[in-house]
C-alpha cells in the first residue's frame, strides 16, 4: 500500500458502489466522486482571479465580530456525499476527513489533499476514531472493518467477522475493542436477522457476537461505550444497553419516539430525545433519573454533551443548556426565534462559542452563540442553496463546515 502526501493515493480501487437506504424517514442521499482538493470560486476568486482577502485566523489573535461572520480561511470542493450524521466528518491528527468516494484527508490548515482512499468509506457507515485509528466498513464490500493511521492513510488493522455475515459496519469503539453490526446470512443468501459483535483492536478477533432481535436492522444504529456498557438506539424505538465484556443484554426499553439521530451518555446516564420529552436513565438498570418537557407541539432535536454542558434545540426554535447529571436548566436561548433561522442539530465548543450547524440551507448554516448566555453572535452560509444538512468538527484552531461538497474552514 503506498503512502504520501499531495496527490499519491492509498489502497486499492473499489468495486461498483452500492447505495442503500438508511430506512426510518432518512433522505437517500446519492454517493457521487467529485475532485478532491480542488479550490472552489470561493477560495480562487474564480478562473484566474485573485484570492478575496481572507478573514483573522486564530493565529493572528483576532476572533469574528459579533454580527459578522467570518470569510473561510480556506474552502475545497471535497468527493464528500453524506447522509447527514454527525460522524460523517471529523478532524484528527492535523487532518479532516469527509465521508466520500474517494475517502480524502485534507490538511487542516491548508486544505491541501494529505491522501486519499478510493472507495473507503461506505454510504451510511460511521467514521469511527478511537486509539489513534480510523476504523471503516471496506468499501470493497468484502466483509472486513479496517483501520487506517488517519494522518497517513496507511493500514494499521484489519478484521473479518466471518462468511455467514455480510456488510459489517463498525459503530462504536472503545480502547480495546471495535463494535460492529452486520446482517446474518441465510443459506439463499438473503437475510432477515442482524448480528452485533465485538472485536479485539489488537488482534480483530471476535470477542463475542449476539443476533439481535427478529425485526430489528442493522442500519440507522447510533452507539456509545461508556466504561462496562455499550449502548444504542436504532429505527424500531429501541434503546439497548449491552455488557462491553460479554456482549449479554443489560436491559433494552421501547422509546416512544423514534430516535433518528445521535443521543447523549454522562457517566451513569444515557440522556435520550423522545419528542416533547428529554430523558435520562440509567445506565446500570434503565430506571428514568430525570426528564425535561419543552413547549406542546414542539420536539426536542439531537443533544450534544460538551464539557459537562448538555446543548439541545427544540423544534420552537429555542436553543437549551442542560446540567446533564440532573436535567436543570442553565439557561434557555430564544435568538433565533424573530429570526426564523433553522435549530441546530449539531455543535462544537471551542474557548466560550459554541457553534451549532443545521439541516437545509436557506436561513441555516452554521451559528455561533455565546456558550455562557446563548445569544447569537452571527451564521455563516454559503449561500449554495445546497439541501444537504451542515456538518461540523473542530481541531480546537478552526472549525471545519461541511455543506454538500464544500468544505470551509473557519478560524475559531
Amino acid at each position: 500500500m503506498s503512502k504520501g502526501y499531495g496527490s499519491t493515493t492509498v489502497g486499492r480501487s473499489s468495486r461498483r458502489r452500492v447505495l442503500r437506504l438508511a430506512g426510518g424517514g432518512l433522505t437517500m442521499a446519492v454517493l457521487g466522486a467529485g475532485l478532491t482538493g480542488c479550490e472552489d470560486e470561493l477560495a480562487t476568486g474564480g478562473a484566474g482571479g485573485t484570492p478575496p482577502p481572507r478573514s483573522a485566523s486564530p493565529e493572528d489573535g483576532k476572533a469574528p465580530e459579533d454580527g459578522r461572520a467570518p470569510k473561510p480561511l480556506w474552502t475545497r470542493t471535497t468527493s464528500a456525499q453524506t447522509y447527514g450524521d454527525n460522524d460523517e466528518l471529523v478532524t484528527v491528527d492535523g487532518v479532516v476527513i469527509a465521508s466520500g468516494d474517494p475517502l480524502a484527508a485534507l490538511d487542516a490548515a491548508t486544505g491541501e489533499e494529505r491522501w486519499s482512499l478510493p472507495g473507503g468509506a461506505v454510504p451510511g457507515a460511521p467514521l469511527l476514531l478511537g486509539a489513534g485509528t480510523l476504523y471503516l466498513a471496506s468499501g470493497e464490500y468484502d466483509g472486513n472493518v479496517i483501520g487506517y493511521v488517519p494522518g497517513t492513510g496507511e493500514e494499521a488493522w484489519r478484521s473479518h467477522l466471518g462468511k455467514e455475515y455480510r456488510q459489517p459496519r463498525p459503530v462504536a469503539v472503545d480502547a480495546e475493542q471495535v463494535y460492529v453490526i452486520a446482517e446474518i446470512l441465510e443459506a439463499d443468501h438473503s437475510s432477515h436477522t442482524n448480528v452485533i459483535a465485538a472485536l479485539n483492536s489488537s488482534t480483530g478477533k471476535v470477542v463475542w457476537k449476539e443476533q439481535r432481535d427478529l425485526g430489528t436492522q442493522q442500519n440507522g444504529v447510533h452507539a456509545v461505550v461508556q466504561g462496562r456498557y455499550l449502548v444504542y438506539t436504532d429505527f424500531k424505538k429501541n434503546l439497548t444497553v449491552r455488557d462491553t465484556a460479554t456482549g449479554r443484554q443489560v436491559w433494552t426499553h421501547k422509546t416512544t419516539k423514534t430516535s433518528y439521530g445521535p443521543f447523549a451518555v454522562h457517566k451513569d446516564l444515557v440522556i435520550v430525545p423522545q419528542g416533547q420529552r428529554l430523558q435520562a436513565f440509567a445506565l446500570s438498570d434503565g430506571s428514568e433519573k430525570w426528564s425535561v418537557e419543552t413547549e406542546r407541539f414542539t420536539s426536542f432535536r439531537e443533544p450534544a454533551l460538551l464539557e459537562d454542558v448538555l446543548y439541545i434545540a427544540d423544534s420552537g426554535r429555542t436553543l437549551w443548556a442542560v446540567e446533564p447529571g440532573t436535567g436543570k436548566k442553565i439557561w434557555q436561548s430564544t435568538a433565533l426565534k424573530d429570526t426564523g433561522a433553522h435549530v441546530p442539530r449539531q455543535f462544537v465548543t471551542v474557548g466560550g462559542t459554541l457553534y451549532g450547524a443545521t439541516e437545509l440551507d436557506e436561513k441555516g448554516g452554521v451559528h455561533a452563540f455565546d456558550a455562557k448566555t446563548g445569544a447569537l453572535r452571527w451564521t455563516f452560509n454559503d449561500k449554495t442553496g445546497d439541501y444537504h444538512a451542515w456538518l461540523i468538527a473542530t481541531d480546537g484552531k478552526r472549525v471545519f463546515a461541511l455543506h454538500g461538497k464544500k468544505l470551509h474552514a473557519l478560524p475559531a
